[in-house]
């Protein structure tokens, strides 16, 4: 048995079908899905400024509340809230990010050991808005962080007080999730081989056509042996990697992305022309105009 150095958890979302629900109860979840739109893209502009650096997401809900209420879009206040709750915490994980790439850079613009307080100086700045009065710190923090934004309007989060899952047959499952009404919940059925628990996300697969539940699962811990042999990798575009052992991993990774770049330089070289024939019919044929932005020049596909 090889010796345990060190402990992570082998996690991994699975993805399980929903095969029945009513009409009524499909109409009443994806109305409330295009509702969480609006408050997921208000979280991401309100919150995912540079002003909410250091976020606590467990107090990002009273903040979005401050502007906008759930009684205003008709939702129960838990909905939202886990949706706010959601967004405050893939910001932070941005932040984080971004906090890891500007410590590297700041590494290596101060080495050495006479400039050990200076990194350390630095390094404490980067957990809150003091960085902000650095301008080192500033211009990295500007030039590593990226502002998000939003346009997801597929998708419910339900923590575990919002559904209850109920075994039926070997695998099957009935869900009953939180709807729009105080007390009454809507039914769904799953094909899975294990019972549900945990946050979940219910989200309508729109190239399917047909409800998603993802979830985490935990397969216990990863062991790590004492000693791994290194093995050197050349990162590539013909392939993804090519290591030290003369193996090519990721072959097709090259026509892949050369077709994706074809297509997607084409896609945009044709709404180039439209944007400018939008422009130019504004004044001489506004009718016209209207229809080439509404039809052609939307993100709905």
């Amino acid at each position: 048995m090889p010796k345990k150095v060190d402990a992570a958890k082998n996690r991994s979302t699975q993805i399980v079908t929903v095969i029945g629900m009513s009409e009524s109860v499909e109409a009443e979840l994806l109305s409330t899905m295009k509702k969480l739109g609006i408050v997921r893209a208000e979280s991401y502009n309100k919150l995912g400024s540079i002003n909410y650096w250091s976020l606590d997401w467990k107090k990002a809900y009273p903040d979005v509340r401050s502007f906008r209420t759930p009684e205003s879009l008709g939702l129960p206040s838990k909905l939202m809230e886990w949706t706010v709750s959601d967004v405050a915490k893939a910001i932070t994980a941005s932040q984080a990010a971004c906090t890891d790439a500007v410590i590297k850079k700041v590494y290596k613009r101060f080495p050495g050991k006479d400039n050990n307080n200076t990194r350390k100086d630095l390094c404490k700045q980067l957990k809150s808005l003091a960085f902000l009065d650095n301008p080192l710190l500033h211009r990295l923090v500007r030039k590593e962080f990226q502002r998000g934004h939003s346009w997801i309007k597929n998708q419910i989060v339900y923590q575990q007080g919002g559904y209850s899952c109920r075994r039926l047959y070997r695998n099957t499952y009935q869900l009953e999730i939180a709807g729009l009404r105080r007390g009454k919940r809507n039914q769904i059925i799953v094909r899975s081989n294990r019972k549900i628990k945990g946050q979940i996300r219910l989200i309508y697969n729109q190239l399917l056509s047909k409800f998603e539940v993802h979830f985490l699962v935990n397969h216990g811990q990863v062991v790590i042996p004492a000693k791994l042999r290194n093995i050197g990798l050349d990162k590539g575009y013909t392939e993804a990697f090519y290591d030290s052992d003369g193996q090519a991993h990721g072959k097709e990774l090259g026509k892949v992305t050369t077709n994706k770049s074809v297509r997607i330089c084409a896609k945009n070289r044709n709404r180039g022309k439209l944007w400018t024939l939008h422009r130019k019919l504004e004044k001489i044929d506004p009718a016209k105009s209207a229809r080439i932005l509404e039809n052609n020049l939307t993100r709905k596909t």
